[in-house]
């Protein structure tokens, strides 16, 4: 199958949007829900959302279920999803290791695997084992991959989402200018979706249901690198080229008047480098800066165990993560901050309340509303979940970011 194809006549689909997408996906979110209370939603007419309920019945998307309480006509009809009528895979691209998840047309994990990262293999043998393992989970759990409407691949930017190319992360050596989504679509014959890891696993952590009520959130996503994904009232703000939330290359002016970038202050090789310095720590937890994250991890399991030294390296990193955070809400006005990513598997409560003391006492609208700060629900796996989401998203209820006056 041609990447450019979007689906093949022979594979399922589900929505490009419009009036099946909003019905599809409030059924989604609200269901079992009556046509009365879609109509209500939606503002749509009921014959309108009646012709939209039979086509997604027909097509196996929703199903009756049951009748809703009656209020003194006849009882209402309620409408549910079809959980396992349709599939999505994220991936999550990684020099270290890949994460890949099914999930199915509500959002749910279905399936996980987790392979050895791409640092050691070329692009082109790189995408093809990724081919692989996508077919060998779907297998293993069990879906027809004719019912899997997309991959949602996902990296660190920078990111050419239009052209579905990857323009070379410093942590991904050998991937500049890479057509991975025509690649890969082509090794396992679905559609590919590109996107930012951070921006996806902001993406995840909506789609998900951990955002409610929120209205403007960031998740802080950090593997190698330190990323955020911005989400405006459930749509993600992507920028002029979807290369939004670069955290990490914001820059910070440390203690010595020295400009620096977060990503140089704070990042796992950061921490790594400084724990190098100090010969005891790195004989402790055998530190190379060849496995920043690997040794990151060692350190925050060290702090956790009660060593003040690794407890000390990582409240560093906290604190100038802290600031970036403070910066970054004063700017978007959030109210929530999720963190996610293989770096806070091990450390996520350092970094919760070093954010959250920071923005107690200096965010600029602490007077008006607070921000809150937790752990997202999927942390090592939250970029694959997103990806998947995305591809939801986007076959499904597809949101577009608008200014209004």
């Amino acid at each position: 199958m041609s990447a450019q194809e979007p689906i093949a006549q022979s594979r399922v689909s589900l929505t490009p949007g419009g009036s099946r997408g909003l019905v599809l996906d409030l059924i989604r979110s609200y269901g079992p829900i009556s046509r009365v209370e879609l109509a209500t939603r939606t503002g749509l007419t009921q014959a309108t959302l009646s012709g939209v309920a039979r086509a997604l019945l027909a097509d196996g998307l929703v199903a009756e279920a049951g009748r809703a309480q009656s209020t003194g006509g006849k009882p209402r009809t309620n409408l549910q999803l079809v959980s396992g009528a349709r599939f999505a895979v994220g991936v999550q691209l990684g020099s270290e290791s890949n994460s890949f998840v099914a999930v199915d047309l509500a959002g749910s994990v279905v399936g996980r695997m987790r392979t050895v990262g791409v640092s050691a293999s070329t692009p082109a043998d790189a995408l093809r084992d990724i081919g692989e393992t996508i077919l060998a989970l779907l297998s293993g759990v069990d879906v027809d991959p004719s019912k899997v409407v997309g991959v949602g691949l996902v990296a660190p930017g920078p990111i050419d989402v239009d052209g579905g190319t990857f323009l070379g992360a410093p942590q991904l050596k050998g991937w500049k200018n890479v057509p991975a989504r025509e690649r890969l679509a082509e090794a396992v014959g679905i559609p590919v979706i590109l996107d930012n890891d951070a921006s996806a696993a902001a993406l995840g952590d909506f789609w998900s249901g951990d955002l409610p009520d929120v209205h403007a959130h960031a998740t802080i996503y950090m593997g190698q690198g330190i990323g955020a994904g911005l989400l405006l009232n459930g749509t993600v703000l992507r920028g002029a080229s979807s290369n939004s939330g670069e955290l990490g290359q914001t820059i910070l002016d440390t203690s010595g008047g020295r400009l620096c970038t977060l990503q140089e202050l704070a990042a796992p090789l950061a921490v790594v480098q400084n724990a190098l310095t100090r010969v005891y720590v790195d004989e402790r937890y055998g530190l190379t800066e060849s496995d920043p994250v690997g040794g990151f991890r060692r350190l925050a399991v060290g702090a956790a165990r009660g060593d003040k030294e690794a407890a000390a390296l990582l409240q560093g990193s906290a604190d100038y993560l802290a600031i970036a955070v403070t910066n970054l809400a004063a700017i978007l006005d959030l109210d929530s901050v999720s963190l996610a990513g293989p770096a806070f598997a091990d450390a996520g409560d350092i970094y919760v309340h070093a954010i959250t003391d920071r923005l107690r006492r200096q965010f600029f609208a602490r007077d008006r509303h607070a921000v809150r700060v937790r752990m997202s629900s999927q942390v090592s796996d939250a970029a694959a979940v997103g990806g998947a989401a995305l591809v939801l998203q986007t076959l499904l209820a597809p949101r577009t970011f608008t200014v209004g006056r």
